[in-house]
């Protein structure tokens, strides 16, 4: 019978646990990273998306009053949700409106999330449930 042979010098396996278990470990704190990272970005895209639809309703709540009221109140309601208004602008009874938010993570690759919405009145329909044709502008000749 045959007993193991002598180890050679210089080749001990101790201390190789220890260096599984840091690399493990390096790796565990990387997807935690990674994901607490990909965690804000969807939470600051949702912010921005809710301040956005909040912000455009608001503006075309105040559409009667003129552009610069509604804006004010638009910029208003996107500050109360944590939001930055890029762009407001009225078209006809519309409101379209574009928020931004800055987000903050534990990696150095920070874009802010941004969203953009439009609210207005309802289309018209008729008594089917279907919207009736759009009147062509007329024009004149001389």
């Amino acid at each position: 019978m045959r007993g193991r042979p002598p180890a050679r010098p210089g080749r001990d396996d101790s201390g190789v646990a220890s260096v599984w278990a840091a690399t493990a470990a390096a790796v565990l704190l990387l997807t935690a990273t990674v994901c607490v990272d990909v965690a804000a970005a969807v939470r600051a895209r949702h912010v921005a998306s809710t301040a956005a639809d909040l912000s455009a309703l608001a503006a075309a709540g105040r559409a009667v009053e003129g552009p610069d009221i509604a804006c004010r109140v638009a910029t208003d309601l996107a500050a109360r949700n944590d939001a930055e208004l890029t762009g407001c602008r009225l078209d006809g009874w519309d409101a379209l409106v574009e928020t931004q938010v800055r987000r903050s993570g534990l990696l150095p690759v920070h874009r802010p999330a941004s969203a953009r919405a439009r609210a207005g009145p309802a289309p018209v329909t008729d008594a089917a449930g279907t919207a009736p044709r759009q009147a062509r502008p007329t024009t004149t000749r001389k």
